[in-house]
């Protein structure tokens, strides 16, 4: 028997549910309230983007559609130089020679620089070369924000400066949870930047 499709509406419903239930912590694990990490995160764009820094995203699958449209975003709406390490030639030749769950980590070492910012995505909050390139990232002095999901203690989430988590372990909730999030946050930090423009 097919079970029945779940309604736009029932969907639209759990979506909000979780983007209200999202957590964030820092990077003692302590709590934050969602609007003061939200803050904190954008402070840590603007710094990047005042300090002429750049900022580098990481995912894989879905989450790496997720990193590639948060870097246009930064580039194109908030004048930052961000970069994602999904080029094909590149990251084929890096997992070819030193397996897949170094690819990021080698090209973290090779581009970032302290005062950098680094964005990493993750719904499990598990995958090897994630963790792997935020350890390169922690030891070549970038700022970390991280996004995960599925368990609440997965690892990545004691990573960063500032990480948010969605409570669900359902690939399309989080993915979609994380995305509009990330809108959300760079929404927010071009009404910054227009705010400034004003006389």
């Amino acid at each position: 028997m097919t079970p029945e499709p779940r309604p736009v509406s029932a969907w639209s419903r759990r979506l909000a549910d979780l983007l209200d239930s999202t957590q964030a912590t820092d990077r003692a694990g302590a709590p934050l309230a969602l609007d003061d990490a939200f803050r904190a995160a954008q402070r840590l764009i603007l710094n990047v983007r005042s300090g002429a820094r750049k900022a580098m995203v990481i995912g894989n699958g879905g989450s790496a559609a997720i990193a590639s449209h948060l870097q246009t975003d930064l580039a194109h709406s908030l004048g930052v130089r961000a970069l994602v390490f999904t080029e094909p030639s590149t990251l084929t030749a890096q997992t070819n020679d030193f397996g897949y769950e170094h690819a990021y980590r080698n090209l973290t070492l090779l581009w970032a620089e302290p005062g950098d910012l680094l964005a990493a995505i993750s719904s499990s909050g598990r995958s090897p070369n994630i963790l792997h390139a935020c350890a390169a990232g922690r030891a070549k002095g970038t700022s970390l924000v991280t996004f995960s999901g599925f368990q609440p203690d997965n690892p990545l989430r004691a990573l960063g400066d500032l990480n948010f988590h969605v409570a669900s372990t359902e690939y399309g909730e989080v993915e979609s949870a994380h995305a509009v999030l990330l809108h959300h946050l760079t929404d927010q930090v071009l009404a910054s930047l227009r705010m400034e423009a004003l006389p």
